[in-house]
This record gives structure tokens, C-alpha cells and sequence, in this order.
């Protein structure tokens, strides 16, 4: 299925960017990453590997948001300053937290989703440290089965076709909507 992304802003500024465009660009990006995330969760159930509940296939979205925290953070590392980076980070991060929080309470009922998600970003953060990247050729083949375990292990393998959807997240959904979120990265800073 083909995903429309609009990543362009109408008013553009030349100089350096405010605090604000930081955090709403933050806040832009994971519109744009949500909806990737969630196009590539359905992806898997369309390619027949099996959920057995709501929370797998939330939390295999969760796996695709901290890949995208961790991919957008490296990406416009040498873009910005310290300072203005963290700015940018937490509106993504917040705002993934926040659309985490909306998508499960509609799920499951009222609960605070939003620390748990956090306590996932931290995490990831910690594990994807080890892990290269390039800005030529993105995440480096570590990252990528860094994720693709995650997802196999949010999955389960109680079932035998979720075998292989360690290749599917790190070789061919991974890849398509990383190359879309740097797209979209490149198009909200350009």
C-alpha cells in the first residue's frame, strides 16, 4: 500500500531555527512516523505473520518509533547543536509518547501507557548505542538486526511463520520506511 507523506512546510525561515519550529518539526516527524509505523505493523499481518493480541501489534509499533527516535537523532546529528537537537528529540519523543498514550487508552482502557513507552525509548536508546550508523548508508547491519529481534521477540514465536519476521522487519519493512522518514527528516529541516 502506497503512504502519502506530506514533510514540507509552507513558510520557511532562513534562519537558524527557533525553539519552537524545533519542537514542532519534533512534533511533525512523528505524525509522519506514526503513520509509518502503524502501515508497517498492518504490513505484517498482510504478509501472514500472526498477532495473537492487540498488545503484540502495539508493541511491534513501539520497536518501528524508538528505531525512528534513534534514526533521527544520528541523522541530524551533525546538523544541529546540542542544544537544539534535544529540542527537536523530545518533541518526537513526546509526541510518539503522546500518540502511544491516545492509541492504547482507545485499546485498553485508561492507564498510564505513555511512562511505559518512555521506559521503552530508554532502553532501546541503551541497545542501539552499540550500534553504527552512516549517513550515507543509515542504520548499519547491527542496528538492523537489533530491530528485527526486537520485533521477533515482540511477535513471539509461538507460531511458525513469525520465524522469519526477523528478515522482514530488518530487510525489507525496515529499510522502506526508514528511507521515509529520512525523507521527511530532510524535507522539514531543507
Amino acid at each position: 500500500m502506497a503512504l502519502r507523506i506530506k514533510s514540507k512546510w509552507f513558510k520557511k525561515e532562513k534562519n537558524r531555527p527557533s525553539e519552537q519550529n524545533l519542537f514542532d518539526n519534533g512534533e511533525a516527524l512523528a505524525f509522519i512516523g506514526w503513520r509509518l509505523a502503524l502501515d508497517k505493523a498492518i504490513n505484517l499481518h498482510g504478509e501472514d505473520f500472526i498477532y495473537d493480541t492487540d498488545e503484540q501489534r502495539v508493541y511491534v509499533i513501539g520497536e518501528y518509533l524508538a528505531l525512528f527516535v534513534q534514526v533521527a537523532d544520528r541523522h541530524i546529528y551533525e546538523r544541529l547543536e546540542d542544544n537544539d537537537r534535544a529540542t527537536f528529540i523530545n518533541g518526537l519523543a513526546g509526541k510518539f509518547a503522546d500518540h502511544m498514550q491516545d492509541n492504547c487508552e482507545d485499546l485498553f482502557g485508561v492507564s498510564d501507557y505513555r511512562k511505559s513507552f518512555i521506559g521503552l525509548l530508554n532502553s532501546r536508546s541503551q541497545d542501539y548505542a552499540e550500534c553504527g550508523y552512516s549517513q550515507e548508508t543509515g542504520p548499519s547491519y547491527r542496528m538492523w538486526r537489533c530491530f528485527g529481534h526486537n520485533v521477533q521477540k515482540m511477535m513471539g514465536e509461538d507460531h511458525h511463520e513469525n520465524k522469519w519476521v526477523i528478515d522482514q522487519a530488518m530487510e525489507i519493512d525496515g529499510p522502506e520506511v526508514v528511507e521515509k522518514l529520512i525523507k521527511a527528516l530532510d524535507d522539514l529541516f531543507a
